[in-house]
């Protein structure tokens, strides 16, 4: 049942995704002073989809690494596909730095993930010895 909850957020999250980019023009929801901020909203975004993707292939994929790579791609192909889904928009451009920015976010994500998994496999080993 998780494993159908997991996919469906990270399913409806790209939908949510792809309607946002199909909106002519999007309101910035928060200033924080600087020119290039909507790059902020892009890895935000992504970072949340790496959480999601990291999260709906975990059943499928042993490896931590294969994990990793796994939702790094289908974040970073998403993102990419975004983009040129932007460029037939009106009002919208396609950017590079937007999907660079889109791939960091849910590199940055999975990295998190990555590393609190080798953590708490690193503690439980540690308690093992200590037993």
């Amino acid at each position: 049942m998780i494993k159908i909850i997991d996919f469906s957020l990270l399913l409806f999250y790209c939908l949510f995704i792809y309607w946002l980019s199909d909106q002519s023009s999007l309101k910035n929801p928060f200033d924080f002073g600087f020119e290039f901020q909507d790059k902020l909203y892009h890895a935000g975004a992504y970072f949340i989809m790496g959480l999601l993707a990291w999260r709906s292939f975990k059943p499928w994929l042993s490896s931590p690494i294969l994990l990793a790579l796994v939702s790094i791609i289908f974040c970073s192909i998403y993102g990419l596909s975004d983009e040129w889904h932007q460029s037939f928009v009106v009002g919208r451009e396609s950017d590079i730095v937007d999907w660079m920015a889109d791939s960091g976010g849910a590199g940055l994500a999975v990295f998190f993930q990555f590393k609190s998994k080798l953590a708490l496999k690193y503690r439980m080993k540690l308690t093992e010895t200590q037993s």
